[in-house]
């Protein structure tokens, strides 16, 4: 027969199980949602799993497997085109020079 201590013992650890389990999932299906602004309108609004090309005056987004690139920019430092690609909810690639944000959502 268990004691009260081994009935707490086994509640906590469960309660830890079902609580990690729960935010893993949460985090792994964040984001789904990509948003793309140019001079501050929203250019693009769709999914992170529709793959898509969005051509905008000095930027090319692009939307593939479910991760967001900056493709190509005709800035000078081009530090949105070497950002990594993007993938959860919160992220974003900015490109400063031509006023162009993608997030994900």
């Amino acid at each position: 027969m268990l004691k009260k201590g081994d009935r707490i013992i086994i509640i906590s650890v469960l309660a830890l199980v079902i609580t990690s389990s729960a935010l893993l999932f949460f985090e792994k299906n964040g984001g789904k949602t990509v948003t793309v602004k140019e001079n501050n309108e929203i250019i693009y609004k769709g999914s992170l799993y529709e793959n898509k090309v969005i051509e905008l005056e000095g930027n090319t987004v692009e939307i593939k497997g479910g991760a967001v690139t900056v493709t190509q920019a005709d800035c000078k430092n081009q530090i949105c085109v070497n950002h990594r690609a993007i993938t959860k909810k919160s992220e974003s690639i900015v490109c400063l020079p031509n006023k162009v944000i993608a997030e994900i959502e």
